[in-house]
């Protein structure tokens, strides 16, 4: 079956689309990558979206407003793969949205919120759409994060050491074979919000880790950064951007004066490098398989790698997946489960009561045709 991956990270800065061809074969699940396409949401779009997210405010129909738009940009998104990657013939789209709030209240998730109307993708591919996947886990008692946790334990089973898979966006999680996964804090988030405000909004992010290179660490400034409770909860534990915005920075930021930018980016990468190392070694992991936007980052890697001596830090690529994509991939995975009726969750890693088939699907335009439900679980995931 061709799948079409679609998601959005809490960077919010493009659509990535991944298609996939994808079979069951016993107790393997067999994976052939077709590629990536990706697009920027429109710099309007894009805005609107920065403004309504925490620490900002927004109104129902500014929600709406943007539930139709950012659904419309993943349908064309959508098209665009099924087109350049599955030359028409593409038969699924997993769509993750855009998440704009994780409600977590003492340690505990109660709901989460996507935007990206699947109607739209339906309606403009044809295909059925598997969306909404996040709320049945968290029904279940889960956290909903990280959702790829059995994407990622099916793909490394096998692996000699203890591996663990490391994914980089605003928010950075990682997921470890005895099933431990959870969200270690801040990837990108700060370091992108840090760049936005000192560039006046000219920079999103910090490009290659220039800023980054040019700074230096302020020590004090970390450490209070390192205060944040957060970091000290036990697994399984989630957080996005209500907690890591620039609100979050400034208050750090309190009484150290006027602090250079460049250090104040050195400052926030190693806090990043820092909480993410600190999580590889509570888990005592041999190797770490990182992927996302971070790891186009040299600093931070640089620093990653110093913070872990004898640890091996490779980046996704190398075993098959694009670091860039991997995430993209993983949600075709889950919808491809969803529509054979398989659990997409590891109970071990959300905090879930049981295992759950999640999302909702969409029909397309010829009505819902389901495949016969498959009666084994996969074990593995092969990569062709």
């Amino acid at each position: 079956m061709r799948v079409i991956g679609l998601m959005s990270g809490t960077s919010y800065d493009a659509i990535d689309a991944a298609a996939a061809e994808l079979e069951l074969v016993g107790d393997s699940l067999v994976l052939k990558p077709l590629g990536m396409v990706s697009e920027a949401y429109d710099g309007e779009l894009r805005d609107a979206l920065s403004a309504a997210l925490p620490p900002g405010t927004t109104t129902l129909g500014e929600v709406c407003r943007l539930d139709t738009r950012i659904g419309q940009a993943f349908a064309a998104a959508a098209l665009r793969a099924d087109r350049e990657l599955c030359v028409g013939r593409a038969e699924l789209v997993a769509s993750h949205g855009q998440t704009v709030y994780h409600w977590v209240a003492e340690g505990e998730v109660h709901g989460t919120l996507q935007l990206g109307q699947p109607a739209w993708i339906a309606e403009a591919t044809g295909l059925p759409v598997v969306a909404d996947f996040r709320p049945r886990d968290i029904a279940a008692g889960g956290q909903g994060a990280p959702l790829v946790s059995l994407v990622d334990l099916l793909w490394l089973r096998g692996r000699p050491g203890r591996p663990v898979a490391l994914n980089v966006g605003g928010i950075a999680n990682l997921t470890a074979l005895d099933g431990t996964a959870f969200d270690t804090g801040a990837g990108c988030a700060l370091i992108d919000a840090a760049a936005r405000g000192f560039s006046g909004g000219a920079l999103a992010y910090d490009t290659d880790g220039a800023l980054a290179a040019r700074g230096r660490v302020h020590g004090p400034l970390l450490e209070r950064l390192l205060q944040e409770p957060y970091y000290a909860l036990p697994a399984p534990k989630t957080t996005g951007k209500e907690l890591f915005h620039l609100g979050h920075l400034r208050d750090a930021l309190a009484g150290f004066g006027t602090l250079p930018a460049e250090d104040v980016v050195a400052t926030l990468t190693m806090l990043t490098a820092r909480t993410v190392a600190d999580a590889v070694r509570s888990v005592d992991a041999t190797e770490v398989i990182a992927s996302g936007g971070g790891t186009r980052n040299p600093v931070l890697m640089r620093m990653l790698g110093e913070l872990l001596p004898g640890v091996a830090v490779r980046a996704s690529d190398e075993l098959g997946l694009p670091s860039g994509a991997k995430e993209t991939y993983a949600f075709a995975v889950l919808g491809f489960l969803t529509l054979h009726g398989l659990p997409g969750t590891s109970p071990a890693s959300t905090g879930a009561r049981h295992p759950s088939v999640l999302g909702s699907v969409t029909p397309g335009r010829d009505g819902l045709r389901l495949p016969p439900p498959a009666h084994l679980r996969p074990t593995r995931l092969i990569l062709e």
